[in-house]
């Protein structure tokens, strides 16, 4: 307590401009009308035009996120224009995420979130930000809200490139069976459903998935995922609570170096170590209570969360150790608590229509995380070995003003304190870490004309770095080599103009030009257990978004997206970002009633990357389209085939370049493009029920 109580004294300079604005609120008679739209029930087209406060804010309805044929859950968020969600090493890893210009590794500068619960994970054993999501069940997704850039007072840590915020459906409206078998040998099963009980609702899902892939060593994946929530009452008046359960084990092949598979020496579909994969479980406990009128809107999150993972990978093979190879063991078990709390209130300031919104954001995790040597999934030697308590609290506050019926303005302001003990086997490395940041946000919206509004949007955001990073002080290897440490929290800085308009009937359309700036960067980098020297940088880009509905039972879209990404010091090795894409494109068309034939088609293009900073090594663009066919019958039945890769195109999921060592080669290595193949044609056909 007395640690809480410690950072709440770092939020002080920020509550007097919070409050004087809750209390202005407070004192003021209501007003006539509501700068945000009533919270109701509405259709999957209304849901997605609903007012955005940016050109590039989107929301996807849980209808439109199920027409899409993905290979993997995680692709269901590709549904966020310009957002590429890939995968590198087996079906239980969290995915590896793009978005405008960044490689985000498995969730940096992206935040998701599920029902109020935060996905990413904070001083993981494997990557900062690691946000697994291999437990979502699309078909319970009743939105999701997709953001871009550190405009939002809401939105703290993991947010500077985007969030992405997922909501389950409190009831499902029918229940339904679902069975699904297909190429090397998928399988999966659901059944969900909604039951009255009392005054509210149980909502019910579980699911199995089996997957051995294509690859040479089959991932064995074995997935169990269940849902269960009581709700009464609405998301706008009422209260859920909800448990979580998944469990998942896989073998994994990762990627591969290019010069094996060029020469004949390995298969495309091959590995180097069949032993690397994991096991990973997630349990989580959480409640929402919420309650609105027409002067205020209350709503309280709490959730318990319990994550486990075990990750074997062996990357450079044996550069390190000729004789026992390279792999390694993460491991990390974790508690999460946390508490998101927020009032608003809908009053007239000084002749004007207002919303003053306070809120608070508390999270404390309880962490477990070591890395070892180890030779077939068994350990051999600690690398390094720490617990880690890590603690949050956020508080932010945001005033709208619709000052004319063609201008609207937000003005945010949000304070974030954390601090960290570590306690390492290596006493030099342990110690306590606190820091405080403060991020302003603003935004104006000029419109409608003509059916077309014009946003200007800006502000400060962060994120976290590792704990360990913050308080290493020699290298855990050989426990002399000093070591630089990291900042807790780094600063970000951007900026958004766009456009948005459906003066043509049917047609959402919206452009946006943006800035978006990081200080210098020291990393962690989980894979070693030591720090890395990173460099300032800035990403410039465009993003042209179009969603047309010509008839109740036709949707089709079309994004683009370009980045330029770069450093902005001046450095001989180069000024590119590896990793980082140019352009990222997505198309598709989707046809079908509620009933009868129904069929669509996706093409989504993963652009050219620079893979080290002078751009002397490159990957290739990957070009991939989707496909689905089927009918759905009066009665509830429903018959699909899904067809994946459709064009069996031979390209990569993610490209790396970094030295390995293979049997017969310079003991020094060779510096070589990694890759990670894409999944060839595969046919899945789906049979289900709804009643």
């Amino acid at each position: 307590m007395h640690i809480l109580i410690n950072m709440h004294t770092k939020l002080l300079s920020c509550l007097p401009l919070l409050l004087a604005s809750a209390g202005a609120a407070a004192q003021t008679p209501i007003g006539a009308s509501v700068v945000l739209p009533e919270v109701v029930v509405r259709a999957p087209g209304e849901v997605e035009a609903l007012p955005t406060g940016a050109a590039s804010e989107r929301r996807v309805s849980g209808e439109t996120l199920n027409t899409r044929p993905i290979t993997r859950p995680g692709e269901a968020l590709e549904a966020a224009p310009g957002l590429i969600v890939t995968q590198h090493s087996g079906e239980g890893k969290a995915n590896q995420y793009f978005l405008r210009g960044f490689n985000l590794d498995h969730g940096t500068d992206l935040a998701l979130w599920l029902d109020g619960m935060p996905l990413n994970m904070r001083t993981h054993g494997h990557g900062q930000g690691y946000a697994d999501i291999n437990f979502l069940i699309p078909e319970l997704v009743q939105q999701m809200v997709v953001r871009k850039g550190p405009y939002w007072a809401d939105e703290g840590d993991f947010g500077s490139a985007g969030s992405v915020h997922l909501s389950y459906a409190n009831r499902l409206e029918n229940k339904l069976v679902s069975v699904t078998g297909g190429s090397f040998g998928y399988w999966r099963g659901l059944a969900a459903g909604s039951f009255a009980l009392g005054d509210g609702a149980i909502t019910a899902a579980g699911e199995l998935v089996r997957y051995d892939g294509p690859w040479q060593t089959a991932d064995a994946t074995r997935k169990y995922n269940g849902f269960l929530r009581y709700s009464e009452g609405n998301a706008a008046n009422g209260f859920a609570i909800t448990a979580l359960a998944y469990t998942n084990s896989w073998h994994s092949t990762d990627q591969i170096p290019a010069r094996a598979v060029f020469d004949g020496s390995l298969d495309r579909f091959g590995g180097v170590d069949p032993t690397d994969g994991g096991d990973a479980q997630r349990h989580s406990l959480s409640a929402r209570w919420s309650r609105s009128d027409e002067r205020t809107t209350d709503k309280v999150e709490g959730y318990f969360v319990h994550q486990t993972l075990n990750l074997y990978n062996n990357f450079t093979y044996s550069l390190d150790d000729p004789d026992k190879g390279d792999q390694f063991q993460q491991s990390d078990k974790r508690r999460i608590m946390g508490l998101n709390a927020s009032r608003a209130w809908r009053h007239p300031l000084v002749g004007f229509e207002a919303e003053t919104k306070l809120g608070l954001q508390v999270r404390h995790d309880d962490i477990d995380v070591g890395l070892f040597k180890s030779v077939q999934r068994t350990a051999i030697a600690t690398t390094r070995n720490d617990k880690v308590d890590e603690t949050s609290v956020g508080l932010y506050g945001e005033n709208r003003i619709k000052w004319t019926d063609w201008l609207r303005s937000t003005l945010g302001l949000r304070g974030d304190v954390f601090r960290a003990n570590v306690a390492s086997d290596t006493a030099a490395n342990s110690g306590q870490i606190e820091a405080f940041i403060a991020s302003p946000k603003a935004g104006l919206v000029f419109g409608p004309f003509a059916k077309t509004e014009i946003f200007v949007n800006g502000g400060l955001g962060f994120h976290s770095n590792d704990a360990r990073g913050a308080t290493i002080a020699v290298d855990p290897g050989d426990k002399v080599t000093p070591q630089q440490r990291v900042p807790l929290l780094v600063r970000s800085r951007g900026a958004e103009v766009g456009v948005r308009t459906r003066a043509l009937d049917g047609l959402d359309s919206s452009v946006a030009l943006f800035l978006l700036e990081f200080d210098s960067e020291i990393l962690f980098q989980g894979d070693a257990g030591t720090t890395a020297a990173g460099r300032p940088s800035r990403r410039v880009g465009v993003e042209w978004t179009n969603h047309y509905r010509p008839l109740s039972w036709a949707m089709l879209d079309l994004d683009l997206a370009y980045t330029q990404a770069r450093f902005t010091d001046h450095d001989v090795a180069g000024d590119r970002i590896p990793g980082a894409p140019s352009v990222v494109a997505s198309a598709g068309v989707i046809l079908g009633d509620e009933t009868g034939w129904f069929g669509g088609l996706r093409w989504r293009y993963f652009g050219p990357r620079p893979l080290i900073e002078d751009d002397s090594a490159r990957s290739a663009p990957t070009s991939l389209f989707n496909a689905r066919l089927g009918y759905v019958f009066e009665d509830g039945l429903k018959l699909q085939l899904d067809v994946l890769n459709l064009l069996n195109t031979k390209a990569s999921q993610v490209d790396y370049h970094y030295t390995s060592h293979l049997p017969g080669e310079d003991p020094a290595g060779v510096a070589d493009r990694h890759f990670h193949p894409v999944e060839p044609l595969a046919f899945r056909v789906t049979v289900a029920k709804s009643f």
